[in-house]
């Protein structure tokens, strides 16, 4: 069929726009390949997770996938209400399932929905199984009847919510949080991790403020759910209303954390992590090593070498870090989008468990934010970090594709080139330690440019040639 339509999963799932692409047809079609794959691999038995989020429709798609997954003789558990989707990674391991699939458009626009598919491991699918199941996929969209199963599996509705609140006080003592005068700021984004975080702290000497904490699919206020600077400016306006000691913010699936320091400045995704390794290697003694993207700061190496721990980096996608955790017995993974992921807990990007675990940081050091990162400066030196992202028309994706893929600057921003990286994009690693990287979104319509640098000037600089490099 040359008019089957154009799924393709990125690098988290496959996303695209509710009733322009995201129909209930596709999402069968996607439902059908997974459920292909499970009785491919001889893991039918072991049944499926199925998982949604507040976006408008989640939970009848999530339906829509269930029952065709039954159809096929496998059983199903799915969440009684919306939940985050690494609460879905951790049912998947906690029902001892074969893969989880959660509909979610994580931190797109409100307009998106997506089907994401996660490991037996509680982590993103990795490459390879991914591969699988859109062989699979192509064979149902080419009208390929396969299922000759008679006998419907059951579904069971579970209680998604307490078994996960449960697993983050395993992997994190929070008495010691509590105890702690703190005033923090959680802002849900009006996305699905709303009020996980009070929740877990109530009942102490903490306190914790919530806001946007109603759940609503517009996404009011914000393009999309993403915790970026400009998307958190109620959460600084907060902070510095209360005089909180941090703000933290959490993207519309609550897989991703934000930072504002306690006079409302916003941290970098690349700084949240970098405190995070340094919180993880220098206070909690953590050496197993780190597994990141190309896109992640080059703070993560020299802390890395200051510890004695080693780096494992890997293309952009927690499909790859959280594999790279697994086989190295890292203690964390991480990407620059603000996805992170810890030992002890599933192999994924965890929002919630983040965000505590910063504020373990702060109460284990007896220090701000801001001196958090005054610290991390003065061992690591200054680090400037920025990602542009620039839209196009489907017509122009093969043409940018190959600008970027042929790229071979001799220096950006008067920096030298040290070497190239081409396994996803290309990234330019620079004199003095400098990076930059230019790749197309697995997710989105979008050309990805990133840049680390010791000041904003140069930072300019090297985007403003980049961008030159590529026509955009």
């Amino acid at each position: 069929m040359s008019d089957r339509p154009n799924i393709k999963f990125g690098t988290d799932g496959w996303r695209a726009i509710t009733a322009e692409d995201f129909t209930f047809e596709n999402v069968r079609a996607c439902a059908e390949a997974v459920a292909r794959n499970l009785v491919a691999t001889n893991r039918a038995h072991l049944g499926l997770i199925v998982g949604f989020d507040t976006r408008y429709g989640s939970s009848r798609f999530a339906n829509a996938v269930v029952r065709v997954v039954n159809d096929y003789g496998i059983e199903t558990h799915t969440f009684d209400t919306y939940a985050p989707t690494p609460a879905c990674s951790f049912a998947v391991v906690d029902h001892s399932a074969a893969n989880g699939v959660m509909i979610t458009a994580s931190h797109n626009p409100p307009e998106w929905n997506g089907f994401k598919v996660k490991s037996s491991a509680g982590g993103s699918a990795a490459p390879d199984e991914v591969a699988r199941i859109e062989k699979h996929l192509a064979d149902v969209l080419d009208g390929q009847t396969l299922n000759d199963n008679n006998d419907r599996a059951s579904n069971t509705v579970f209680d998604v919510m307490t078994p996960y609140i449960e697993q983050l006080h395993r992997v994190i003592d929070v008495a010691p949080i509590k105890a702690t005068p703190l005033k923090v700021v959680v802002d849900a984004m009006h996305g699905s991790g709303a009020g996980i975080i009070p929740k877990m702290l109530t009942g102490g000497a903490i306190e914790v403020f919530e806001i946007r904490a109603e759940t609503n699919p517009n996404f009011p206020g914000m393009d999309q759910p993403e915790p970026i600077e400009h998307n958190l400016i109620p959460l600084s306006e907060a902070v510095r209303e209360l005089g909180a000691d941090v703000g933290i913010a959490l993207d519309g699936d609550a897989d991703r954390v934000g930072i504002v320091d306690e006079n409302g400045s916003y941290f970098s995704t690349l700084e949240v992590f970098s405190l995070l390794t340094h919180h993880f290697m220098g206070r909690r003694n953590e050496r197993g090593g780190v597994a990141c993207t190309i896109t992640m700061s080059s703070m993560v190496d020299k802390l890395s070498a200051h510890y004695g721990a080693p780096v494992f980096r890997t293309p952009v996608g927690f499909k790859f870090v959280g594999p790279a955790m697994i086989d190295n017995g890292c203690s964390m993974g991480g990407e620059e989008s603000g996805g992170y992921a810890f030992k002890g807990h599933v192999p994924e990007r965890d929002g919630s468990l983040s965000g505590l675990l910063f504020l373990e940081a702060m109460v284990m050091s007896g220090k701000k934010p801001s001196e958090l990162l005054a610290d991390l400066h003065s061992l690591v030196g200054p680090h400037t970090f920025r990602r542009d992202d620039v839209s196009y028309d489907e017509s122009e994706r093969d043409r940018l594709t190959t600008l970027v893929e042929t790229a071979a600057p001799t220096s950006l921003g008067g920096l030298e080139l040290v070497s190239d990286d081409r396994r996803d994009g290309v990234r330019f690693d620079l004199a003095g330690g400098s990076w930059a990287v230019a790749r197309m979104s697995g997710t989105e319509p979008l050309v990805r440019m990133y840049a680390e640098t010791p000041d904003k000037q140069t930072l300019d600089a090297v985007l403003d040639d980049l961008r030159s490099i590529l026509g955009v």
